[in-house]
């Protein structure tokens, strides 16, 4: 598997840190197995894209149904520090639109933060 996930609670938040390829089969369900298990327990997930280096439909696909899953279980779910490659992919698939995608860690946790308080 192409595909390394990294866990940190930071704050009332849990980053999820990715790294490698997000594509069709085992690497898109190991981030949909992992990123689901966080979003049953924590209300605040953000997906840190820095190290991902490639995406494809299914990984497209699952990042709609992470969204879901997060809303219909009260976690906000960001991304953050998508390479301009993967930003572009959101853009044209017009994902951008639901999705929250930030430029840094430190401006989702304030806003993960600013939601508590």
């Amino acid at each position: 598997m192409s595909l390394n996930l990294i866990a940190e609670e930071i704050g009332n938040a849990v980053v999820l840190r990715c790294k490698g390829r997000i594509v069709f089969r085992d690497e898109v369900t190991a981030l949909s197995q992992r990123a689901g298990e966080l979003i049953e327990q924590r209300r605040h997930l953000i997906l840190d894209f820095m190290g991902v280096t490639a995406i494809d439909s299914a990984g497209l696909g699952e990042l709609v149904a992470l969204h879901m899953w997060a809303q219909a279980s009260g976690c906000r779910l960001k991304i953050i520090r998508p390479s301009s490659r993967v930003r572009y992919l959101l853009e044209l698939t017009n994902l951008t639109s639901i999705l929250t995608i930030l430029s840094s860690e430190e401006e989702a946790l304030s806003e993960s933060e600013a939601e508590v308080a």
